[in-house]
């Protein structure tokens, strides 16, 4: 076994030093965003500003990360929420990660604040901090060509600098989005870390590796849905399936459906707008899209994007889409936070409350406008702030679609109730992926599990968020997770009498679900392809026994982790919630039943979770998961 190595980097005094990590430590936590967790909780004080010197940045990596296992080039950053308050976990499938971990590094700890601009470069082991002054102001792809080609770069755009509080970090093409990565390292005056070098990732039973991984291609190579579906058409293939299920968030959140949805589908882009499809280093699904921007090759569109600066604000221009997309990753800003403010700042126009040019349908200025908010320029600065600022601005909170202060993704949950569930708990706020992704089993999966039914959706999330927590910490693309849906219920489609009983057969198993997390790891003693075979691969990586229960059981350390975070941090179960016009607001006017029920479907979730009322982790929980305080 190889235990991790870490630096520890303080910016102000410009001084760098190796952080132990121990076995115990390591076997419990892994890697990414779970040792992340762990980190953050240990060497910050509760209270603090996520933009202070004082504030933790953990970019670090995952024991498969470089290996060559399917889809396991991603990164990870772990700081404090600069939306909520709370945590913040942001992966990137970017190449810095790599490089990192062949420069000698599993994850670096940099705290403090640069006198100037500066960036950290990490070559062969050694680490030095370097002016960046002749870089500041860049754009994100600009300053990734002031290094070699083969350098892994992490790079904050013009937005970063500025302190947009849903900045993000961008690696090649690839961004750490969601929750304000990039104003962190602006805040600290780093513009950017490079890392190169040569060593060879640690795999301890490199036979069985290669023999075990090259099953797993081919088995995801052969899935409907990592072989067909997300090469043909991307994320975005999800677009007209969003739309059919009411799903598909439309003019700020008070629609689900857009008549105009196919003009900016995934198969629409793919007939009239694909260059090539590509993908991520070592990963066998190729689902991104390459489109064309002013005549330059770059990386297209995913669905929440689509989504929000399509559907969302009543965009049915493709060309439009795929040039803001190009624009919010050059300047350094999410699309999630980006396109959800911009929409709620459309309905406050439309309202009378405030005029910053922008409004539904309308798009010829909106990339002026994106650049403005990057450097917050007039009133453009509120817009940087994000939906929940301005919603105390203005008092129209029932308007602002988020939770816990980060925006919501992209699938609009009065007809997926259980993805609901999944946004108003989330550690890091409105997000689909570590909110459990639910509505891939109610409204954009193939099996169809009741959308608006209550009743075995507290079950269906936890054991969502865990296994999600789970394939993220190990350094996995939450993509090969999908595999987990048998190929033949592909293939008989949502309306097969079949699959539709596998939906209701999902939901009535919620005893056994509720119970499962008080037997694990011992309810799962084996590893499966058919399963998840990550826990397989991580064992073959690091030579620790691991189980699927003991990876399903990671992935509920690390949930529960990160909720003890929050908790310290001042969030309760009242933060569990989402704005009125996702709870009080039917949808349908005629069905009363196309709300959230949050109220209840969440004493179960924290009864499952063996959370108390106030939707803290029980002393028998914590001491369950051997986590401490």
């Amino acid at each position: 076994m190889r235990l991790p190595v870490y630096a520890k980097i303080d910016l102000t005094r410009r001084k760098a030093v190796r952080y132990p990590i121990n076995q115990e430590m390591f076997e419990k936590y892994i890697g990414g965003k779970i040792m992340g967790s762990r980190l953050l909780y240990d060497l910050t004080s509760p209270g603090l500003d996520p933009l202070s010197p004082e504030a933790v940045l953990i970019i670090n990596t995952c024991p498969a990360n470089g290996t060559g296992a399917p889809s396991s080039s991603r990164f990870n950053m772990s700081f404090k929420n600069v939306m909520t308050g709370g945590i913040a976990t942001s992966n990137c499938g970017g190449t810095f990660g790599m490089m990192l971990k062949r420069a000698g590094y599993d994850g670096l700890i940099i705290t403090g604040r640069a006198k100037n601009p500066c960036y950290l470069m990490i070559i062969d082991g050694e680490i030095h901090l370097k002016s960046a002054k002749e870089f500041w102001g860049m754009e994100a792809q600009e300053v990734q060509k002031q290094f070699p080609q083969e350098y892994g770069k992490l790079v904050i755009g013009p937005a970063g600098e500025h302190l947009v509080r849903y900045a993000c970090a961008v690696s090649g093409e690839r961004v750490a989005g969601r929750c304000g990565a990039g104003a962190v390292m602006g805040s600290k005056n780093l513009k950017a870390c490079v890392a190169y070098g040569t060593k060879e990732p640690y795999i301890y039973d490199r036979e069985g590796f290669d023999r075990y991984v090259e099953k797993w291609v081919r088995f995801l190579q052969r899935h409907p849905m990592t072989g067909a579906s997300l090469p043909k058409y991307g994320s975005a293939g999800l677009v007209n399936k969003a739309n059919a299920s009411d799903a598909l968030p439309t003019r700020n959140f008070r629609k689900g459906s857009y008549e105009k949805a196919d003009e900016i589908s995934g198969e629409r882009l793919a007939d009239t707008k694909l260059v090539k499809n590509s993908g991520c280093t070592s990963c066998p699904v190729r689902c991104e899209r390459r489109v064309k921007v002013h005549d330059v090759e770059v990386k297209g569109p995913e669905y929440e994007t689509v989504g929000l600066f399509g559907s969302n604000i009543e965009n049915a221009d493709l060309d439009v889409i795929n040039e803001v997309n190009y624009l919010a990753d050059e300047l350094g800003m999410d699309t999630i936070s980006l396109g959800g403010t911009i929409a709620f700042a459309m309905e406050l126009k439309e309202q009378g409350i405030a005029d910053f040019g922008v409004e539904f349908g309308r798009t010829d200025n909106l990339t002026e406008v994106i650049r403005k908010i990057a450097y917050r320029e007039g009133i453009y600065d509120e817009l940087a702030n994000g939906s929940k600022w301005l919603a105390k601005r203005y008092g129209q909170e029932a308007a602002a679609i988020h939770a816990k202060g980060l925006e919501l993704a992209s699938y609009e949950p009065r007809q997926s109730v259980g993805m609901g569930l999944g946004y108003a708990t989330s550690n890091r706020g409105g997000c689909h992926l570590n909110g459990g992704y639910l509505a891939l089993f109610e409204s954009v999966g193939v099996i169809s599990a009741d959308p608006l039914a209550t009743k075995g959706k507290p079950e269906l999330t936890v054991m969502l968020q865990n296994t999600m927590e789970a394939v993220s910490g190990a350094g996995f693309c939450l993509f090969t997770a999908y595999s987990m849906i048998p190929s033949f219920l592909f293939r008989l489609g949502p309306s097969h009498w079949f699959t539709k009983f596998c939906g209701k057969a999902l939901l009535a198993a919620r005893g056994v679900l509720g119970i499962m997390w008080k037997l694990m790891p011992g309810l799962l003693p084996f590893n499966s392809m058919y399963l998840l075979p990550h826990a397989q691969t991580l064992k073959l990586i690091t030579g620790i026994s691991m189980t699927t229960g003991k990876f399903m059981q990671l992935g509920e350390r690390g949930y529960n982790l990160e909720r003890m975070y929050n908790y310290r941090e001042g969030m309760t179960a009242e933060d569990d919630a989402l704005p009125e016009r996702l709870t009080k607001t039917p949808q349908d006017g005629g069905n009363p039943d196309t709300v959230v029920k949050l109220q209840e479907m969440l004493p179960r979730y924290y009864q499952v979770r063996g959370w108390g009322r106030d939707g803290y982790p029980s002393k028998q929980k914590r001491r369950q998961l051997g986590l401490y305080e």
